[in-house]
This record gives structure tokens, sequence and C-alpha cells, in this order.
């Protein structure tokens, strides 16, 4: 009995959304674990989040988490079963409409947070004054986190749209927004201005800013320590190669499909390209282990005093023991 090549698809396909739900799987579930233990340590230790280079970071960190619980379970969700469920517009809409928000808002706070520890790192007395800390970090912070949703209520919630354009067997149902389709303009300036940019300010911003430490450490003869120089180029590299590496094939497709051809390695954007996306809000809390030093410790201390708690072997009263058998 022969098998057809629709019968090997159907089968490639299947075996492609079983490794995509482990894996995606494996990586969730510690993530969201790390992000709580993350949480309970930045609200026992508010001196923390009370530093202002850490404010934003803790935005991310919130923004991150919903990626996580929300986002990334409808993702999981879609290659448990290997087609959108449930297959109706409506579903499809607000699943875009949340991945898309949370998406940008994460890139648009790192390229934020990147810029602004240049400020603090090179002129932290500036943000002693009120005007310029509303000015440089909380006006910022807050546009960047309001401007996504503003964006796609109107580009996908309201955007008229008769719901026909839907792929129910492809993630995030074949990211066939009606904007993304039919109108070429708002789709590239979506892609290049909302996904490209904050990637390119924050690669840039790091490199920058690892190329500025290094520049004042040799002129003034090694001021800065060399231990906390290489634990800050470790950080930015790592964050600044989990946005670029993450974004670059799917952002470099997709600006091809809105200027040149729409079906240019469609299947490979929506199969593979996209899914690298995902490694981004799966890795940032890991990253968190290095941002916060001291959370390493508690971290620690944590695990090991409820291993020893676990395992502590009590004595016994043995004229309490003695009273009880007579």
């Amino acid at each position: 009995m022969s098998t057809t090549k629709d019968e090997l698809f159907v089968d490639e396909k299947y075996v492609i959304h079983r490794i995509k739900f482990i894996v995606f799987l494996i990586f969730q579930i510690p993530s969201i674990i790390i992000s709580i233990f993350l949480f309970v340590y930045l609200s026992t230790h508010r001196h923390v989040i009370s530093i202002r280079p850490n404010q934003g970071l803790f935005i991310l960190l919130l923004i991150n988490f919903c990626q996580l619980t929300i986002d990334m379970s409808m993702v999981i969700h879609f290659n448990r079963f290997g087609y959108v469920n449930p297959s109706s517009p409506i579903y499809c809409t607000w699943w875009t409409f949340f991945e898309f928000s949370l998406i940008v808002q994460s890139e648009m706070l790192m390229s934020v947070i990147s810029i602004q520890r240049h400020i603090f790192v090179f002129q932290p007395n500036l943000f002693n004054s009120r005007l310029y800390r509303y000015l440089y970090h909380h006006i910022p912070l807050f546009v960047f986190v309001v401007y996504p949703i503003v964006f796609y209520l109107i580009s996908i919630i309201f955007y008229p749209c008769d719901g026909t354009q839907w792929d129910y067997q492809a993630n995030v149902c074949g990211l066939a927004d009606c904007y993304l389709v039919y109108d070429k303009i708002l789709a590239t300036l979506d892609w290049s201005l909302n996904n490209g940019l904050p990637i390119i300010v924050i690669s840039l911003a790091n490199v920058t800013l690892i190329y500025r430490v290094i520049r004042r450490k040799r002129r003034i003869n090694g001021n800065i320590p060399w231990r906390k120089q290489r634990r800050m180029t470790i950080q930015l590299l790592s964050i600044s190669c989990l946005y670029f590496f993450g974004w670059l094939p799917s952002l470099t497709i997709g600006l091809i499909q809105q200027l040149y051809s729409s079906t240019f390695l469609s299947d490979f954007q929506v199969t593979y390209a996209f899914d690298l996306m995902y490694f981004i809000c799966l890795l940032l809390p890991w990253i968190y282990f290095r941002l916060y030093p001291q959370f390493n410790q508690w971290f620690i201390q944590i695990l090991f005093k409820r291993f020893t708690n676990t395992n502590t072997v009590r004595p016994i009263n043995v004229t309490f023991l003695q009273s009880h058998l007579h």
C-alpha cells in the first residue's frame, strides 16, 4: 500500500507540532517558576525596585510574564492540537492582538531601557531634576507600554474585516490580520517601525554602551572594576543577542514579503522563523539571574533552607515517649 504525498505532509506537520509542543512546554514551566520567584524576591526586597534603573526591568518582567502565561499558552495549545482551537475569527483576532501587543511592548521597553542605561552610567545626576526624571524616564516607559495597545486596537480590533482570511491550520492563524494582508503601507510601517527599529536600537545602544564603558575604563586607568564591567558586558550582550537573533529571520522575511513578494518563504516564516521570537520571553527570566546578583543568593538560600527543613532528623523526646508507653 503506497503512501501519498498528502499523507506524508500531514504526518510531517504532526511531528513538527508535537516537537514544538514538548519544547515550548519544557521551556515555559521553568520560566514561569523563575518569574514567580523573581516577583516574590522583588516584593520582599522593595529597595531593589526603588532603584531607578531596575524599574524599567521590573515592568519588562511583568510584560514578559504575561507573554509566558497568556500568549505562550495559546501557542502551546495550538501545537497540542495541530490546528487553531476554537477555529473562529474572534479567537484569531484577540490572539493576534494579545501577541502583537505584548511582543512590541517588550521590544520597545527593552529599547528604552537600553538608551536609559547610558544616562544611568554616564549622567546619573541628570535624574536629580524632576523635569528630566519625567522626560527621560517615566514618560518613555509609560508611552511605550500604552502605544502598542492603542496601535493594535486600531489596526486589529477596529480594522474593518470580514474574517474570512484566517488560516486555522497555522500558528497565530497564519498572521493573517487584514491590515497585514490588505494594507501594505500599514503592514510595512508595523514591521519596520514597531518591530525592526526597536531591535536595531537595542543592538546599537548596548554595543555602544559596552564600547563607552571600555573606553572610559582605559581613560581613567582602571577606575571601573573589571568584574563589574565583565558582568555588564555579559548582561548586555545576552539581552541584545536574544532579541536580535530571535527577530532577525522573521523581520527580514516579513519586510521582503511586504515590499516584493507576499509569498516569499511564507511557509518557513510561519512554521519556523516566527517561533524563534518565542524564545525571547522563554529565556529572558533566566537572564535576570545576571541582572540581580542578590537574587542568586536569595534563591539559593530559599532552596537550601527548604531542602534542609525536609531532611532534618528531629530528636525524640524520650520522657514523653516512655510516659505514653506506660
